[in-house]
């Protein structure tokens, strides 16, 4: 198995390690390896495509609809003679 060493992690982040390990009954190495655990074994997040990633950033500023305008027909070709 691997190990990895944690440089400058918050004062407060240990403090909170070290409070949810001691109400878990786990050292606070056992506690931060079940937090990896868990947090890993979720569903990962769907990708996205752009125009759904654009789509989720602007749906909660509402819609707006767009006026489009018929298609008309162009003029005749030019004629070289």
């Amino acid at each position: 198995m691997a190990s990895i060493t944690i440089r400058r992690m918050d004062d407060t982040v240990r403090a909170k390690l070290k409070k949810r390990a001691a109400r878990n009954g786990r050292s606070m190495e056992a506690e931060a390896r079940e937090i990896l655990r868990a947090e890993l074994r979720s569903k990962p997040a769907p990708r996205l495509n752009l125009a759904d990633s654009i789509r989720r950033y602007l749906e909660p500023l509402g819609y707006v609809e767009l006026v489009v305008k018929p298609r008309e027909a162009i003029g005749r070709p030019p004629t070289f003679t």
